[in-house]
């Protein structure tokens, strides 16, 4: 069963546990900035429904239910102006910020566990999911991402080829990407990690999740055949059925956080 809700001011769709008599772990993911988009989309795309686990979906700021006034106008807008310090690096600290509120409102609202949880991140939402283990304020068991911005700068050349548009550094964008480089930071990524990238996803998203899964200690890279940057084949916002590549993650996600939740 699915619930909606808001915990700490952070819209989330949870799916309950099947099979499970009493309180279950929590599993947290973010969902991309690209296909699924929004919390419910990611839900339906990945929804790991065999974990013995609750499963819930906090959407980002910016997206879904706290989207922008202007709605994707405004928020393209201001990506445009400057993807690092409008729409990167703030989503990923204001998420990563009220996680901690965020999970001790779930407890109070669903049957969890006591202690570590599991978090998982797609895109942007594998920013949070990363930022999340190094900050240490939730204590985590083990992790996994998806098309994941390892190091945020790669990304914004990526975009400059696929916009046509030269992205004008500054010394604050540049202190951004570098605390938004986890490859540099890989001593602070502690816990198990799943590394999932699409064979067809562009070099900015592959070759940092290499070099990231190098440099992490207790780090599984996955690459999937045919599989590029998004998980769905529609817009992204609403729930639609799974894709092929959706269902290929869904079964790796599965798979990795199983054998810690199940010990």
């Amino acid at each position: 069963m699915a619930i909606t809700g808001i915990a700490a001011g952070v819209p989330f769709v949870a799916l309950e546990p099947v099979g499970v008599a009493g309180p279950a772990p929590l599993v947290v993911t973010w969902h991309l900035m690209d296909a699924p988009r929004t919390d419910v989309a990611m839900a339906a795309a990945l929804p790991m429904n065999e974990l013995p686990a609750w499963r819930v979906y906090l959407g980002l700021p910016m997206s879904g239910r706290r989207a922008l006034p202007g709605g994707d106008e405004e928020y393209f807008g201001l990506a445009m102006q400057d993807a690092v310090l409008n729409v990167y690096g703030p989503t990923a600290d204001q998420a990563a910020t009220e996680f901690p509120a965020a999970v001790a409102e779930l407890r109070e609202q669903l049957s969890i566990a006591d202690g570590p949880v599991y978090v998982a991140g797609g895109s942007a939402g594998s920013m949070v999911a990363y930022e999340v283990i190094t900050r240490g304020d939730v204590e985590i068991a083990a992790a996994a991402v998806v098309s994941p911005v390892t190091q945020l700068a790669p990304l914004i050349a990526a975009n400059e080829r696929r916009f046509e548009m030269a992205y004008a550094w500054s010394e604050e964008s540049r202190k951004v990407a570098e605390h938004y480089d986890f490859v540099r930071r890989a001593d602070e990524i502690t816990v198990p990690l799943l590394i999932i990238v699409g064979e067809d996803d562009d070099i900015a998203i592959r070759e940092p999740a290499s070099l990231g899964h190098k440099a992490i200690v207790g780090s599984e890279l996955v690459t999937i055949p045919g599989m590029e940057h998004a998980l769905a084949d529609d817009d992204g916002s609403e729930a639609a059925p799974r894709n092929e590549a959706a269902k290929r993650v869904d079964a790796e996600f599965t798979r990795w956080f199983a054998q810690y939740i199940q010990g």
